[in-house]
């Protein structure tokens, strides 16, 4: 259920329903939103006043008068999301609706944060409400953004406070996974579950946590980082430093480690050799990929006894060879859980990596729903942007 908007959010709440839910009547927009139709017909008002939604074409009504459809006017506002990664940044523009206007892939060398605003200016037009960036790391809130992030070689980065100087607009940073999660409360299953987790496989494995509407971030915005759950005494080092973490076991670098030891790849070997392998019916492949999923399965079972979620979402590259996992991880994952946990669902998405980027815009799009404070004077700024108190 959508986050009730209070005070000043409940214009960009009503904005924000529109751009992702599409055209809707002001009895819907209330019980969405859960407003009284009185504080609805108050606020939709003001927004056709200020040119911000227009009336669209009537509806059949079960009594009385036909109700008539509202919609966002075109052009109100995009948001810009970047995907930041050890060799790339990953940027896109998103409509209101989710829609991705433009996508653009580039360059990047993270000894050099500050070049991340440089790439960003290029996509900045009059009609940005904000910027949104992911990183593969820990954030200590979406409102300043700073930065630690191992695998690129950042500590205490200021990352925040030097994109809002250099762009001069909105900008809200989180952990990657987060940001992913924020896209599923918008586009996904978070329009039907209130409480969720998002697990991504892939170079690393991270889970963002959705919890009654709002993502746990813990007391440092490092919640989630399940990939740095100890596994093995004596496995190989992870990227953090320690001994036997999951992701070191099934990450990429963990993936590929075990096929070289089965003899799937050579000592250049790359993960599309071993899916290649797997889906050539190669045992010792299909072995790599079962042994990965019964480590994912035993590991997440945990984690839902801890959070207790509605539903799992699946994500990230290695999604394209989850027909190789699923038979190591359902076993290892429905037999850890208790019987009233067995039957949980857990849907597996497609995956491209514009979905990084879109998540990152995200954070923008969400701040009509941020009733939590989570996005502090960034959400506020976005909300003004978009025209409202």
């Amino acid at each position: 259920m959508n986050a009730v908007p209070r005070g000043d959010l409940v214009p960009a709440g009503i904005l924000g329903l529109l751009g992702t839910q599409g055209p809707t009547s002001r009895v819907d927009i209330a019980r969405s939103l859960r407003l009284s139709p009185a504080t609805v017909t108050q606020v939709i008002k003001d927004l056709l006043t200020r040119g911000l939604v227009e009336e669209l074409a009537s509806v059949p009504s079960t009594g009385g008068r036909p109700a008539r459809l509202l919609g966002l006017v075109a052009r109100t506002g995009v948001a810009i999301g970047a995907k930041v990664t050890a060799d790339h940044v990953a940027l896109v523009t998103v409509e209101l609706d989710g829609s991705v206007r433009t996508s653009t892939v580039h360059p990047f060398d993270p000894r050099e944060p500050a070049s991340v605003g440089e790439i960003l200016a290029t996509a900045l037009d009059d009609s940005v409400l904000g910027v949104g960036v992911g990183v593969p790391g820990s954030v200590d809130a979406q409102a300043s953004g700073i930065v630690d992030a191992p695998t690129l070689g950042w500590h205490d980065v200021k990352l925040g406070p030097a994109l809002r100087n250099r762009l001069g607009v909105p900008v809200l940073v989180d952990n990657d996974v987060n940001t992913l999660a924020a896209a599923e409360r918008l586009y996904g299953v978070g329009r039907e579950h209130s409480s969720y987790l998002v697990v991504t496989i892939g170079r690393g494995v991270g889970c963002g946590i959705v919890v009654d509407g709002a993502i746990y971030r813990g007391a440092a915005g490092g919640a989630g980082e399940i990939g740095h759950i100890p596994l093995t005494d004596d496995g190989p080092r992870c990227g953090c430093g320690a001994i036997g973490c999951l992701e070191a076991h099934i990450g990429s670098a963990g993936l590929l480690r075990a096929a070289r030891e089965r003899g799937v790849v050579g000592p250049r070997g790359r993960l599309a050799t071993l899916l290649k392998a797997a889906r050539d019916g190669d045992a010792s492949a299909l072995a790599v990929y079962a042994e990965a999923g019964r480590l994912l399965g035993r590991t997440l079972a945990g984690v839902v006894h801890t959070v207790d979620p509605e539903v799992v979402v699946l994500m990230g590259e290695g999604v394209d060879a989850w027909e190789f996992w699923q038979p190591g991880f359902e076993p290892a994952l429905r037999g850890r859980l208790l019987p009233a946990r067995r039957e949980l669902p857990i849907v597996v998405e497609p995956w491209t990596e514009v979905q990084w980027a879109r998540g990152a815009a995200s954070l923008v799009l969400a701040s009509p729903f941020d009733s939590a404070g989570t996005g502090g004077d960034q959400s506020r700024m976005v909300r003004a942007r978009l025209g409202t108190p």
